[in-house]
């Protein structure tokens, strides 16, 4: 049986490009003669940027300081261990750069065995032990604290949580079995599974406390201090820990069904990760934690060599190295200074995004439309935005006059665009009224000014073909909603110069958006991967197949929801024009679907009603119903599915063909950012190679071996 430190060794081999953890011992005299304590310090020599993980070295190195405070509390020499990490961060858990080279199951199950080796010690020590999370704290750091006699925590941690599940793992170095013997079940399955499938969203210190994980809270200025006041009293004997008896009778297995039911409404049973932690929870209510970390082990195993990882592993990648490194974006030296805003249009998508560069840019933002009572409401809603802010306390009072004072509106474009350095048009989405919009805008703008269009699928380059300098337009495509979707799609026409580009890039970066450069081709990305996509559901459903089996044949890939419901987000209306926009491009490939037309024609919002009492449970509206007219093919769901997905993978074939964007992963990081795909899928080009359907249609894999998939 290899011992804890050879299986490190062997993993640390693995993995040479480690950025190594050190585990600093000191030792003090607590305060009133409490006796002599070690404190242990988890550092990388890294500033705050660069987070503090535990790769193979950093948990050896870390074994090698519990041997020496072990030996310490044997001998009598120490009367307690604390462990805290650099300033800002305690840890934020395994290095997953290192868990991207692993190949082999015994290779991914030396890693969970190795962490709980190491991090079960500071449970098995002669003396009480102490986490002091001063910091960040996530996975596995929020696990070595747990395996503690005792936590305190810092009001000024701003993140705490166990992502696993988020990524495709589960806590698997102690979380599942320790955290809902510590809290209870209900409890530890908000913050393993819900927080976790709900964004990834992080607890701050008062919620840490309040859940019952940290025994103490103490102000950052001097946490330490505070903390190790607050150690003394606890070894002396002055001041007892209590914390409430565990229930393990129904209550246990309630919140385990209770995270399943979470985990089925976001991932419908596609992503294995939530159902395995719910496994170990509901087998941790004995208490038996050598059993729990065991099941630990192999489930961590089990899912660093499946597809679910690798695909949360790549999405994370894309969201937080290649978002920031848009392909193809000129030099940021060409861009030009935005000191004021023009926005076309006063309609609900215009005042959002007047809003929005208002809040970031903090310039003047100046919208038109045709008549005043438009540009009055346009204005009117920043305003009343404004307020909301203010009355959350997300902005103070200076603030929220400052912001009103900087937007206002006009009907004269010239009296509003004369001086603007960047001019955005949300108006109809209709050729011809786009291109009369940029000719009198053209009239007025600066010669320097960019003139950025937000259509979602008509061309940037046709909508500039009449102007005298076609080279400042730029395609500028949000989602909806504004506030909360983080893609842009930056459209470059025929005629746009890399100044313009670089211009519109940099506003993107400062409006905090994700920019991915399009090519000026229909649709662009997301559009034209979901028209396709619902395309060929809607088909299935005109030739026959029941509206029911249609929308559950894509269950399996855990949307953040089902077409049906999304074409009503969208807009039936909406979902027409730009189908039609497809049709007329590609008519071999993209129909317009009679049943949808009399959906619109009927004004209808969509194609169910919900029930009061059952808003989660839609039923296809009688009216619609009575509207369709069906063929009498009939698919299951499979067939539906297959077709579906053969569907999608030809379409991004012929994109990445045409040049539409860089590569498959700039496809990915548009519908992980812009249509809110999940993240166990790496988008949808890791799925497509996972599932067969790539080779089946295009002969060859998106992606090249190792990414979004175990090495070869």
């Amino acid at each position: 049986m290899s011992t804890t430190a050879e299986l490190l060794k062997g993993a640390a081999e693995l993995f040479p490009d480690e950025v190594v953890t050190s585990a600093h011992v000191r030792h003090f005299e607590l305060p009133g003669a409490a006796g002599r304590f070690a404190l242990i310090t988890l550092d990388n020599g890294f500033d705050h940027t660069k987070p503090t993980t535990f790769g193979p070295q950093s948990l050896a190195n870390l074994n090698t300081a519990i041997d020496q405070v072990e030996k310490e509390a044997a001998e009598g020499s120490i009367v307690g261990v604390g462990i805290t990490g650099k300033p800002f961060i305690f840890a934020v858990g395994a290095d997953l750069k290192g868990v991207e080279l692993l190949k082999r199951h015994e290779d991914a199950l030396a890693i969970g065995k190795g962490g709980h080796d190491v991090f079960r010690r500071l449970s098995g020590l002669a003396v009480p032990t102490f986490a002091y999370y001063n910091g960040a704290a996530m996975g596995g750091g929020v696990e070595v604290g747990l395996h503690c006699t005792y936590r305190t925590v810092s009001a000024a941690l701003p993140a705490f949580s166990l992502p696993e599940v988020f990524l495709g793992l589960v806590p698997g170095w102690g979380g599942c079995a320790l955290l809902p013997n510590l809290i209870g079940a209900d409890r530890a399955v908000s913050v393993i599974i819900e927080n976790s499938l709900n964004q990834n969203k992080q607890l701050k210190g008062k919620q840490v406390f309040e859940l019952g994980i940290a025994d103490a809270i103490f102000e950052g200025a001097d946490f330490l201090e505070q903390s190790l006041i607050w150690t003394a009293s606890v070894l002396r004997g002055e001041l007892e820990v209590v914390r409430p008896e565990i229930d393990r009778g129904e209550a246990w297995d309630q919140a385990v069904a209770r995270g399943k039911a979470i985990a089925d409404s976001k991932v419908h049973g596609a992503a294995p990760a939530a159902y395995r932690a719910l496994e170990i929870i509901a087998a941790a209510k004995d208490g038996d934690l050598s059993a729990g970390f065991d099941a630990e082990d192999v489930a961590l195993a089990d899912l660093i060599m499946g597809g679910e990882l690798r695909s949360g592993i790549y999405a994370f990648n894309l969201v937080q190295k290649r978002a920031k490194r848009p392909a193809g974006a000129p030099d940021k030296s060409l861009a030009r200074p935005v000191t004021k805003v023009g926005v076309v249009g006063a309609g609900l998508m215009a005042s959002q995004l007047a809003l929005l560069f208002l809040r970031r840019l903090e310039v003047p933002v100046v919208l038109t439309d045709i008549d005043q009572e438009r540009v009055d409401k346009g204005v009117g809603y920043v305003h009343a935005e404004i307020d909301k802010l203010l009355g959350k306390g997300r902005i103070n009072q200076d603030k929220a006059n400052r912001l009103k004072g900087l937007v206002s509106g006009v009907l004269d474009k010239a009296e509003g665009f004369s001086d603007a350095d960047f001019v955005i048009e949300a108006v109809f989405e209709e050729m011809g009224v786009k291109q009369q919009v940029f000719a009198e805008v053209e009239a007025v703008a600066p010669a320097h000014a960019i003139l950025a269009t937000n259509t979602s699928s008509l061309s940037v380059s046709e909508m500039a073909s009449k102007l005298k300098h076609p080279e400042r337009v730029v395609g500028f495509h949000f989602f909806n909603p504004v506030a909360i979707l983080p893609l842009l799609e930056i459209v470059r026409g025929e005629q746009t110069d890399d100044a313009s580009l670089a211009t519109a890039f940099g506003v993107a970066r400062k409006l905090k958006k994700t920019a991915v450069l399009c090519k000026d081709a229909p649709a662009f990305v997301v559009n034209r991967i979901l028209t396709r996509f619902m395309g060929e559901i809607q088909n299935t459903i005109d030739e026959g197949t029941p509206v029911e089996v249609a929308e559950k044949a894509v269950e399996p890939l855990g949307l953040p929801m089902s077409p049906l419901v999304l074409l009503e987000l969208v807009g039936p209306a909406i979902g027409l024009h730009v189908s039609e926009t497809l049709n007329r491009a590609f008519p071999e490939r993209f129909t317009v679907s009679p049943n949808l037309a009399a959906v619109v024609k009927a004004g209808k919002r969509g194609f169910y009603v919900y029930s009061a009492g059952n808003a989660a449970k839609p039923e296809l509206d009688p009216e619609v119903a009575a509207l369709l007219k069906q063929g009498d093919t009939v698919l299951t769901e499979e067939q539906v599915r297959t077709r579906v997905m053969e569907a999608v993978a030809q379409e991004i074939g012929l994109m990445l063909e045409e040049g539409v964007v860089a590569e498959a992963q700039d496809i990915d990081l548009c519908l992980i950012t812009g249509a809110g795909w999940p993240f166990h899928l790496g988008g949808i080009t890791p799925y497509l190679d996972r599932e067969g359907y790539s080779e089946r249609v295009n002969g060859k894999k998106f992606l090249p071996q190792g990414v979004a998939s175990v090495p070869a």
